[in-house]
């Protein structure tokens, strides 16, 4: 099979995405978000129910939101009256799923300098989520609670391509599931309806190759250990 240009293309911006946690002050133009959101809302969804909603924060907004969560997250007996409301990951976790989170996690910290005894460290470098990491953007996606469990996988395509068209555009992105222990400050802060259910952060602009952790790239199981072919 001969790969074409227009293949190249579509599996770098595929394969040149990673989750960057630190990031330049360039600012991004209006008008790249707002292509880069209509891009991604070619994502199919069941029926066409297109269930996304995503709030874009800049300047002042955004720093609100994040000394917010930042005063909750670093007082523990605040941060402690604050619980996810929606189970991201396994509630026991078994092999091999445990075994990645752990060597992402200690990768990313060894490349900190970061020990197993600097708890004040680890809890810094994980508040720094809640600044999105310094990135100019910061996007909130909420979902409206009638939608069911269908509309969540909808909503990882969508995610996945925000992250692509970012991707092609030379910007950097990162997931982050850890907004969603402080959804009531963020459903304050932006004055969400009861309707609406966060679903997670994502930091977005220009990564900034300077800092180490922008160096982490993450392992992938081979095809041959997730795929089974029939027939």
């Amino acid at each position: 099979m001969i790969v074409s240009q227009e293949q190249d293309i579509v599996d770098a911006a595929i394969t040149s995405r990673r989750s960057i946690r630190a990031f330049l002050p360039d600012p991004v133009a209006r008008e790249d978000i707002e292509r880069i959101l209509a891009v991604a809302a070619r994502a199919p969804s069941g029926t066409n129910t297109q269930p996304w909603k995503v709030h874009v924060l800049t300047g002042q907004r955004k720093a609100d939101l994040s000394a917010a969560i930042l005063a909750a997250h670093d007082n523990p007996a605040v941060a402690a009256t604050h619980t996810e409301e929606y189970a991201y990951y396994p509630r026991e976790w078994v092999s091999p799923y445990i075994d990645r989170r752990r060597k992402v996690g200690w990768d990313l910290y060894a490349l900190l300098g970061l020990t197993r005894e600097d708890k004040a460290g680890m809890h810094a470098q994980h508040g720094r989520n809640y600044r999105f990491f310094d990135a100019p953007v910061g996007l909130i996606f909420t979902i409206d609670r009638v939608l069911e469990q269908g509309s969540w996988l909808d909503y990882g395509m969508f995610l996945q391509n925000v992250m692509i068209a970012a991707r092609g555009r030379g910007l950097a992105t990162c997931p982050q599931a850890a907004f969603t222990q402080y959804h009531k400050i963020i459903e304050a802060q932006l004055a969400l309806p009861d309707s609406e259910m966060v679903v997670c952060g994502m930091a977005l602009g220009v990564a900034d190759p300077s800092r180490i952790e922008s160096t982490l790239v993450t392992e992938r199981a081979a095809v041959s250990e997730f795929a089974r072919f029939h027939g």
